[in-house]
């Protein structure tokens, strides 16, 4: 989608109306992920895929009858279990696309989306796909502002805040909800579809509990690096797929690497040769979260020869240390979730205590949550 947005922008400025298809959901092989887009504009002129080839003369045929009524369509293409060689994907797979028209009238913010996308600001664009709320209907969600409608006040309003916290980890995906926006039904489906990368996670030392904490940062959505100096222990082997394995002195990795607001930082060394100019650089940087593994005794020699480095107790005030939630944690795996558990209660505002001690709201509305720690 982000590959096609200048031509789509172009004919949207110009009044010309397209029929926009975009992946909303995949089983099996299908070869193209959710978010992928194919556009057919003026003339027939076609850009993107969905498919690589395999249904793409199916979804043109689509866009067409779309375009001829303004009337958003949801299709299947895929296999049956009678014959895998059904019209459809050879390769076996299924794809759920929704194909909508777009126009200045029937999405008045697809230009501001357009715009912020090329600027490289967050946006996400919630879509109605399926259920009892207009087929089509668009809400695009920044982290300070909405435009557009999905048909309710209340649907809107739940699907705001689920786009926001999908769009600190650029997640992309289907979400359900009632057609008021309770979330415990689900009879509305929304394509969340972000335009902002996935924050990072850089994980230092690469020790047992280094593995368990890049697993639960994966499954978070984070884009995970880990980095040791020590090449035996910094082995892709010890590691999941997608996560970055890199041989080098943290601090000087940390040194040529960009953070921001939504970049985690987990120190797991607990060593002062490589804590100490590893964190004196992290804590006058950008970061959502800089935490510190070790015991007590060994934050308070951390903290004292960060201090002798020059830290300022304002900086120190930011580290996380010792790092995560008390659960009583004891394996590599638990003390990944008590981490885990403290990265989400400070990105959101989170008591940490449990929902049964506590009153109120349990997903408290997007202008009440805290914002991310700097």
């Amino acid at each position: 989608m982000r590959e096609i947005l200048p031509a789509l922008n172009g004919w949207y400025a110009a009044g010309e109306p397209f029929g926009l298809a975009t992946v909303v959901a995949v089983r099996g092989s299908a070869p193209r992920a959710p978010g992928a887009a194919m556009a057919v504009g003026p003339g027939g002129e076609v850009v993107g895929s969905v498919s690589g080839g395999c249904v793409e003369g199916a979804v043109f045929e689509l866009a067409q009858e779309v375009l001829a009524d303004g009337t958003a369509r949801r299709a299947t293409f895929g296999y049956s279990d009678d014959d895998a060689f059904a019209v459809g994907l050879t390769c076996g797979g299924e794809l759920t696309l929704l194909v909508r028209a777009v126009t200045p009238d029937l999405d008045p913010s697809f230009g501001a989306v357009a715009r912020s996308v090329a600027a490289g600001e967050p946006v996400i664009v919630a879509t109605v796909t399926d259920g009892l709320a207009p087929h089509g209907a668009v809400l695009a969600v920044w982290p300070d502002r909405t435009a557009g409608t999905l048909g309710s006040a209340g649907l809107d309003a739940a699907v705001a805040s689920d786009a926001r916290g999908g769009l600190v980890l650029g997640a992309t995906g289907l979400r359900h909800f009632g057609p008021h926006g309770r979330r415990r039904e689900d009879t509305v489906s929304v394509f969340l579809q972000s335009f902002a990368p996935p924050p990072r996670m850089l994980v230092f030392g690469a020790i047992d509990h280094a593995a368990a904490v890049a697993r639960i940062g994966d499954f978070l959505g984070y884009r995970v690096t880990v980095c040791d100096a020590r090449p035996a222990f910094a082995t892709p082997a010890r590691f999941p797929a997608d996560v970055e394995v890199v041989v080098d002195w943290p601090h000087r990795y940390l040194g040529g690497t960009r953070t921001d607001d939504r970049t985690v930082i987990c120190v797991l060394t607990h060593d002062p040769k490589f804590d100490v100019p590893l964190l004196a650089a992290a804590l006058r940087r950008p970061a959502a979260y800089i935490g510190a593994m070790g015991s007590r005794r060994t934050h308070d020699e951390r903290r004292a020869l960060l201090l002798e480095a020059g830290v300022s107790d304002a900086e120190l005030a930011r580290l996380r240390s010792p790092m995560g939630l008390d659960l009583g944690a004891r394996t590599p795996e638990e003390v990944a979730v008590s981490v885990a558990a403290e990265i989400v209660a400070l990105r959101w505002g989170g008591s940490g205590a449990p929902l049964t001690a506590t009153t109120g709201a349990i997903h408290p509305p997007a202008g009440d949550q805290a914002p991310p720690a700097r």
